[in-house]
């Protein structure tokens, strides 16, 4: 079989073919056919600008068409992940990524990954809070209420820092902020868990996103001590040390990891 298109110009020309060649394609094999079932279709342009395609071809002209393999209808592009936004916690996420040397972007991504900005959040595991620390890590770092925000934003950046600098590279850091440094140095990188290398990939993904975010100034009505989220303990006092290395009061240092 053979179809041939005729256009004024290349763009409307692959217009009308990609539309020509779809239905073609649809009305021989299916909608849900593999793609590998459409593996055989040439083309060529001949010198009146005509477009050809065929499946059987006898003119040497014709050339094969790539496939692009892909999940999902065969024709149907890949959908793209949706962005949570929330700009409620923006200004303190700048405030505490500044201080320890981290992207804002890159600390909004972990928190969106890791909690979906839910400052009560608990994990299946015992994750606890924005950045999610697990007990043991925040007992290390110095994180007195994981369910506060500005202790739990606090210990998770410097956890993330210490990844970032022990690794010197991003996917690794992210990698271990997931699955524990023991597993990143266990299989010399991203360990095949699937849980973790979706993980990895969902905040790469969020973090571009958000760069655009942090290039333009943050006009949300929001600071340390008048978030519209909660940022004090679950006692209801904001831990007086972590509140003044943020604002730069004292000179008093978390515990390292």
């Amino acid at each position: 079989m053979q179809i041939r298109i005729k256009g004024q110009s290349q763009g409307a020309r692959s217009r009308v073919a990609a539309i020509a060649l779809a239905g073609w394609m649809l009305g021989a094999v299916g909608v849900l056919a593999p793609v590998e079932a459409l593996a055989g279709i040439y083309r060529y342009i001949d010198d009146a600008g005509v477009l050809h395609f065929a499946d059987s071809p006898r003119d040497p002209r014709y050339r094969r068409m790539k496939v692009v393999h892909q999940d999902g209808p065969v024709i149907s592009p890949r959908p793209s992940p949706r962005i949570p936004h929330e700009r409620d916690y923006d200004r303190l996420i700048v405030k505490i990524a500044t201080l320890h040397r981290v992207e804002p972007a890159l600390v909004k991504a972990v928190i969106a990954t890791e909690s979906n900005f839910k400052p009560d959040a608990i994990s299946h595991a015992g994750a606890q809070g924005l950045m999610q620390l697990m007990p043991a890590t925040a007992e290390s770092l110095g994180v007195e209420r994981p369910f506060g925000v500005l202790e739990n934003m606090d210990g998770g950046v410097r956890y993330l820092r210490a990844m970032l600098d022990r690794y010197g590279d991003l996917t690794r850091a992210l990698a271990a902020y997931n699955a524990g440094p023991t597993a990143v140095d266990r299989y010399r990188g991203v360990p095949p868990y699937r849980e973790t290398q979706a993980y990895v990939k969902r905040v790469l993904e969020y973090y571009r996103g958000y760069r655009r975010e942090f290039e333009r100034p943050i006009t949300a009505q929001s600071d340390l001590r008048g978030n519209p989220r909660n940022t004090t303990g679950t006692n209801g006092q904001m831990n007086d040390r972590v509140s003044d290395r943020v604002n730069g009061n004292a000179n008093s240092k978390g515990t390292k990891r």
